[in-house]
């Protein structure tokens, strides 16, 4: 049985340069309609955890979640899954300084820019903002991370900088943190509290 996973491969796979018969057999078998272009696995991971959180299942209901592996990326995946390839409606999340690229990519492809919600600075200054950086600081305690936190901030160039920068710049500091903390801070949200999730975050759910 088809799979979302094997979707995202097939077009992955596609827009390296290989066929697109698979993804486009693997599209009508899923029923897709709509496609959300996202960055990173990191915006991925926040955005299912989210979707479990509120009781959706995305896939169900044709909604394919992208990651694309940078946003100077969307220019191609908005043209292989927008109109001009498989006609489906696209939809996402990008960082502020990376606007640009998605208007540009968007217009190319003739897609309304409208779809696109951005978040300032990027997403996981978003959900620090969100939860709190007293909140965030218990996750990373809880997760096991306090002494690589504290060794962070005893770094020089941390000294004097705000407690969401500081935490921001930590997630990003070894290989899968972002990812995992991705995840753990979506959890972590009251999905249905009013003013608890990211407005760019709550705004692609009412979209989708």
């Amino acid at each position: 049985m088809a799979d979302m996973w094997a979707f995202r491969d097939a077009v992955r796979e596609w827009a390296a340069g290989g066929p697109a018969e698979p993804a486009s057999e693997l599209a009508v078998q899923l029923g897709l309609r709509t496609a959300v272009l996202l960055e990173g696995p990191s915006d991925l991971a926040a955005v299912e955890t989210l979707a479990l959180g509120r009781g959706r299942d995305l896939a169900a209901e044709g909604v394919c979640v992208v990651p694309m592996g940078g946003a100077m990326s969307v220019g191609r995946y908005a043209g292989l899954l927008g109109e001009p390839g498989l006609g489906l409606r696209l939809t996402g999340l990008c960082d502020e300084n990376e606007r640009g690229f998605y208007d540009r990519g968007l217009e190319r492809a003739g897609a309304p820019r409208e779809g696109i919600f951005v978040c300032v600075a990027d997403l996981e200054d978003e959900l620090i903002r969100a939860l709190g950086t007293p909140r965030v600081e218990e996750i990373v305690r809880a997760e096991g991370d306090d002494r690589a936190w504290q060794t962070f901030l005893r770094q020089p160039a941390q000294q004097g900088r705000p407690r969401h920068q500081q935490l921001r710049r930590f997630l990003g500091t070894k290989k899968g943190r972002k990812i995992r903390y991705g995840r753990l801070l979506a959890e972590a949200l009251e999905p249905f509290a009013p003013g608890q999730v990211p407005a760019p975050l709550d705004d692609l759910f009412s979209s989708v």
